[in-house]
Protein backbone atom coordinates (compact mmCIF):
# COMPACT_ATOMS: atom_id res chain seq x y z
CA UNK A 1 0.00 0.00 0.00
CA UNK A 2 1.38 3.13 -1.00
CA UNK A 3 -0.41 6.09 0.77
CA UNK A 4 0.79 9.73 2.57
CA UNK A 5 0.11 10.87 5.74
CA UNK A 6 -1.89 13.82 7.64
CA UNK A 7 -2.36 14.62 11.18
CA UNK A 8 -5.57 17.03 10.45
CA UNK A 9 -4.11 18.71 13.98
CA UNK A 10 -0.71 19.34 12.01
CA UNK A 11 -2.64 20.42 9.20
CA UNK A 12 -4.81 23.02 11.04
CA UNK A 13 -2.10 24.79 12.86
CA UNK A 14 0.39 24.81 9.59
CA UNK A 15 -2.22 26.10 7.38
CA UNK A 16 -3.20 28.36 10.71
CA UNK A 17 -7.15 27.29 10.16
CA UNK A 18 -8.03 27.88 13.60
CA UNK A 19 -11.17 29.52 14.95
CA UNK A 20 -10.47 30.61 18.30
CA UNK A 21 -9.02 29.40 21.35
CA UNK A 22 -10.14 27.59 24.19
CA UNK A 23 -8.90 28.76 27.40
CA UNK A 24 -11.00 26.72 29.23
CA UNK A 25 -9.82 23.49 27.67
CA UNK A 26 -6.17 25.13 26.66
CA UNK A 27 -7.08 24.10 23.10
CA UNK A 28 -7.45 25.51 19.76
CA UNK A 29 -10.53 25.02 18.23
CA UNK A 30 -10.12 24.56 14.32
CA UNK A 31 -12.25 26.33 11.57
CA UNK A 32 -13.71 23.06 10.76
CA UNK A 33 -15.00 24.56 7.64
CA UNK A 34 -11.63 26.00 6.23
CA UNK A 35 -10.33 22.43 7.30
CA UNK A 36 -12.52 20.49 4.92
CA UNK A 37 -11.52 22.94 2.43
CA UNK A 38 -8.23 23.28 2.37
CA UNK A 39 -8.38 18.68 3.01
CA UNK A 40 -10.49 18.43 -0.24
CA UNK A 41 -7.24 20.23 -2.31
CA UNK A 42 -5.27 18.18 -0.83
CA UNK A 43 -7.09 15.25 -1.63
CA UNK A 44 -7.80 16.28 -4.78
CA UNK A 45 -3.80 16.95 -5.77
CA UNK A 46 -2.57 13.35 -3.74
CA UNK A 47 -1.32 10.91 -6.40
CA UNK A 48 -1.35 8.23 -3.46
CA UNK A 49 -3.67 7.07 -0.58
CA UNK A 50 -3.91 9.14 2.00
CA UNK A 51 -4.34 8.20 6.04
CA UNK A 52 -5.82 11.07 7.58
CA UNK A 53 -5.39 10.66 11.57
CA UNK A 54 -7.80 12.69 14.24
CA UNK A 55 -10.35 12.70 16.19
CA UNK A 56 -12.79 14.94 14.27
CA UNK A 57 -11.39 13.55 10.80
CA UNK A 58 -15.47 12.69 10.08
CA UNK A 59 -15.79 16.07 10.50
CA UNK A 60 -13.76 17.74 7.78
CA UNK A 61 -13.32 14.98 5.03
CA UNK A 62 -16.66 14.82 2.66
CA UNK A 63 -17.75 11.37 3.14
CA UNK A 64 -17.66 10.41 -0.82
CA UNK A 65 -13.62 10.82 -0.10
CA UNK A 66 -13.91 8.01 2.72
CA UNK A 67 -12.70 4.79 2.04
CA UNK A 68 -12.39 3.74 5.38
CA UNK A 69 -12.37 4.90 9.33
CA UNK A 70 -10.41 3.46 12.02
CA UNK A 71 -11.74 4.54 15.61
CA UNK A 72 -9.24 3.53 17.85
CA UNK A 73 -10.33 2.63 21.38
CA UNK A 74 -8.67 2.05 24.57
CA UNK A 75 -9.48 0.74 27.91
CA UNK A 76 -10.66 4.00 30.07
CA UNK A 77 -8.39 3.06 33.18
CA UNK A 78 -5.63 2.92 31.01
CA UNK A 79 -6.13 6.03 28.91
CA UNK A 80 -6.56 8.20 32.05
CA UNK A 81 -2.84 6.89 32.93
CA UNK A 82 -1.81 8.18 29.68
CA UNK A 83 -3.88 11.31 29.64
CA UNK A 84 -2.38 12.16 33.30
CA UNK A 85 1.17 11.10 32.32
CA UNK A 86 1.06 13.72 29.30
CA UNK A 87 0.24 16.12 31.73
CA UNK A 88 -3.49 16.63 30.71
CA UNK A 89 -5.44 19.37 33.04
CA UNK A 90 -7.97 17.53 34.84
CA UNK A 91 -10.76 18.48 33.31
CA UNK A 92 -9.37 17.55 29.65
CA UNK A 93 -8.56 14.70 31.17
CA UNK A 94 -12.29 13.70 32.22
CA UNK A 95 -13.55 15.52 28.80
CA UNK A 96 -11.37 12.81 27.09
CA UNK A 97 -12.73 9.52 29.08
CA UNK A 98 -16.16 10.80 28.76
CA UNK A 99 -15.94 10.52 25.34
CA UNK A 100 -14.19 7.00 25.16
CA UNK A 101 -16.80 5.74 27.89
CA UNK A 102 -19.37 6.88 25.88
CA UNK A 103 -17.98 5.92 22.16
CA UNK A 104 -18.26 9.81 21.09
CA UNK A 105 -15.79 9.32 17.91
CA UNK A 106 -17.60 6.04 17.05
CA UNK A 107 -20.96 7.57 16.99
CA UNK A 108 -19.63 10.43 14.89
CA UNK A 109 -17.75 8.36 12.62
CA UNK A 110 -20.66 5.91 12.15
CA UNK A 111 -23.30 8.68 11.94
CA UNK A 112 -21.16 10.65 8.79
CA UNK A 113 -19.58 7.77 7.32
CA UNK A 114 -22.37 4.86 7.49
CA UNK A 115 -21.59 1.49 9.66
CA UNK A 116 -19.86 -0.15 6.42
CA UNK A 117 -17.04 2.65 6.36
CA UNK A 118 -16.21 2.53 10.00
CA UNK A 119 -13.77 -0.37 11.79
CA UNK A 120 -13.60 -0.13 15.92
CA UNK A 121 -10.25 -1.29 17.05
CA UNK A 122 -9.44 -1.74 20.74
CA UNK A 123 -5.34 -0.54 21.08
CA UNK A 124 -5.19 -1.56 24.63
CA UNK A 125 -2.39 -3.27 25.28
CA UNK A 126 -0.84 -2.92 21.80
CA UNK A 127 2.22 -1.40 20.35
CA UNK A 128 2.06 0.85 16.98
CA UNK A 129 3.29 -2.61 14.94
CA UNK A 130 0.18 -4.18 16.28
CA UNK A 131 -2.27 -1.60 15.91
CA UNK A 132 -1.25 -1.27 12.08
CA UNK A 133 -1.00 -5.10 11.45
CA UNK A 134 -4.43 -5.31 12.46
CA UNK A 135 -5.29 -2.21 10.00
CA UNK A 136 -3.82 -3.44 6.96
CA UNK A 137 -5.46 -7.29 7.29
CA UNK A 138 -8.89 -5.12 7.38
CA UNK A 139 -7.49 -2.93 4.47
CA UNK A 140 -6.22 -6.69 2.77
CA UNK A 141 -9.92 -8.06 3.42
CA UNK A 142 -8.33 -11.13 5.57
CA UNK A 143 -9.51 -9.79 8.97
CA UNK A 144 -13.48 -7.82 9.10
CA UNK A 145 -14.47 -4.88 10.34
CA UNK A 146 -16.08 -4.93 13.38
CA UNK A 147 -18.19 -1.70 15.13
CA UNK A 148 -19.74 -2.24 18.55
CA UNK A 149 -17.08 -4.33 19.58
CA UNK A 150 -15.94 -2.40 22.62
CA UNK A 151 -18.22 -2.08 25.66
CA UNK A 152 -16.57 0.23 28.15
CA UNK A 153 -19.52 0.75 30.72
CA UNK A 154 -19.68 -2.85 30.98
CA UNK A 155 -16.64 -3.23 31.64
CA UNK A 156 -16.11 -0.73 34.51
CA UNK A 157 -19.43 -1.84 35.89
CA UNK A 158 -17.84 -5.13 35.96
CA UNK A 159 -14.41 -3.88 37.69
CA UNK A 160 -15.75 -1.60 39.91
CA UNK A 161 -14.48 1.21 38.32
CA UNK A 162 -18.12 2.88 36.97
CA UNK A 163 -18.88 4.83 39.82
CA UNK A 164 -15.80 6.69 39.67
CA UNK A 165 -16.08 7.44 36.47
CA UNK A 166 -19.84 8.80 36.33
CA UNK A 167 -19.57 11.10 39.43
CA UNK A 168 -17.09 12.92 36.77
CA UNK A 169 -19.65 13.09 33.73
Amino acid sequence: MNADYLSVTDFVKSKNLIDAVDKKRETLVADTAKVSEELEKVIKNSTNDLVIEGHYVADVVPNNQVNLVFVLRKDPVKLKQVLEQRGYPENKVWENLSSEVLDVCLWDAVSVCGPNKVCEIDVTNKNVEEVVEQMLLVLENKETCKIGAVDWLTKLEQDGKLSEFMQHF
